[in-house]
C-alpha cells in the first residue's frame, strides 16, 4: 500500500503533471497555454509550481482540452486532484511559503539523501534538539515563541516520512563531524540526540555517515537534500541559503550536480558501520568534559 500524501503534496503532484502535459503539447509557453482561457499566465505558473489550485473547474477542463487531453478517466482524475488540493494542510503561520512548498515535495519522496556541515539534519533531530535549534535563532532573528513551537511541531511531523510503518522513505544522511560537536541545549540534549541517531541508523532503510574533520578529501560548505520522488515525478534538490529561504530545482543538470557532490562526500566519510562507535565516543567526551 502506498503512503498517503497531504493536500500540499497533491497540489504539487498536480502541478508537475500539468507542466508535463504542457511540454508534451508542443512545448507551449505559459502565455500560449493560458491565452483566452480566463486565467493569467502568472496563475498558471503558480498552479504548475503547486502553490495554488484552479479555483474554477472549467479553467482546468479547458486547459486540458487545449493540451489535447480528452480521455475521460484521466480528465476526471486531474479534476478530482484539483478539487482535493484546494485547502491547506500545513497550518503553521510562521513557516515561510518556500518551506511549506519544500515540505509538500518532501512528502512525495521515496528516497532522500541529505548533507549538513554544521547541524544534525532536521529529519533525524530529536524534539529537544530541534527546540534548541529554534531557540538559538529566535533572538537574533527576532522571532516569537510561536515560531519555535510551530517549527518544532512541523519538524517532528516531517519525520513520520521515515519512521512510519507503511512504506517509509529511505534516508542516507552525511554529517560533518562539526555538526555533531556543535553542542546545543545541554548535555542531556546532545546525549539523547546521539542515541537517537544510533537507533535510527540500525533501521534497514536509514544510513548515517560522518565526515571527520581531520580527514582530507572532498568538502562542501552548504547543506543540501536530494529528493527522489514517487514514480513519474522528477527528482528535486533543495539548498538552504543564508537568509533562511529554501531554493529548489528539479532540473536534471542541477540534481545531477548535487548528486555528484553527495557521492564525493560519501567517499570521504567514515563507513556507515563506524557511525555508532563514533557517536558513543562523542558521548563519552561530553560526559568527561562536563563532569
Amino acid at each position: 500500500m502506498g503512503a498517503r500524501i497531504g493536500v500540499t503534496a497533491r497540489r504539487i503532484k498536480l502541478g508537475i503533471e500539468l507542466r508535463g502535459l504542457r511540454k508534451a503539447a508542443g512545448s507551449m509557453s505559459l502565455a500560449e497555454a493560458s491565452k483566452g482561457l480566463g486565467f493569467s499566465e502568472s496563475h498558471l505558473q503558480r498552479v504548475e509550481k503547486g502553490e495554488v489550485p484552479f479555483k474554477q473547474t472549467s479553467h482546468l477542463r479547458n486547459l486540458l482540452r487545449r493540451y489535447g487531453v480528452v480521455e475521460d478517466t484521466y480528465v476526471e482524475t486531474l479534476l478530482r486532484a484539483n478539487r482535493e488540493s484546494g485547502s491547506q494542510d500545513w497550518g503553521y503561520s510562521t513557516t515561510p511559503p518556500s518551506m511549506r512548498q519544500y515540505v509538500g515535495i518532501e512528502s512525495l519522496a521515496r528516497s532522500i539523501r541529505g548533507f549538513h556541515p554544521s547541524l544534525v539534519l532536521g529529519l533525524v533531530q530529536t524534539e529537544r534538539y530541534a527546540r534548541a535549534v529554534f531557540e538559538t535563532i529566535k533572538g537574533p532573528d527576532e522571532q516569537t515563541s510561536e515560531f519555535v513551537e510551530q517549527g518544532v511541531a512541523l519538524r517532528m511531523q516531517r519525520q513520520e516520512l521515515i519512521t512510519r510503518d507503511d512504506s517509509p522513505a529511505s534516508l542516507w544522511v552525511i554529517l560533518e563531524e562539526a555538526a555533531l560537536r556543535n553542542c546545543l541545549g545541554d548535555q542531556d540534549v546532545m546525549l539523547e540526540q546521539y542515541d537517537a541517531i544510533i537507533k535510527l541508523a540500525q533501521l534497514e532503510h536509514i544510513t548515517v555517515q560522518v565526515r571527520p574533520t581531520m580527514r582530507f578529501g572532498f568538502r562542501f560548505w552548504a547543506d543540501f537534500t536530494i529528493l527522489d520522488l514517487l514514480e513519474g515525478l522528477p527528482s528535486t534538490v533543495q539548498v538552504d541559503n543564508a537568509w533562511g529561504a529554501v531554493s529548489m530545482s528539479d532540473k536534471p543538470r542541477e540534481v545531477g550536480r548535487f548528486a555528484r557532490k553527495f557521492t564525493a562526500l560519501q567517499a570521504s566519510a567514515m563507513a556507515p558501520e563506524d557511525t555508532p562507535r563514533f557517536l558513543q565516543q562523542l558521548s563519552r567526551e561530553i560526559k568527561e568534559t562536563n563532569a
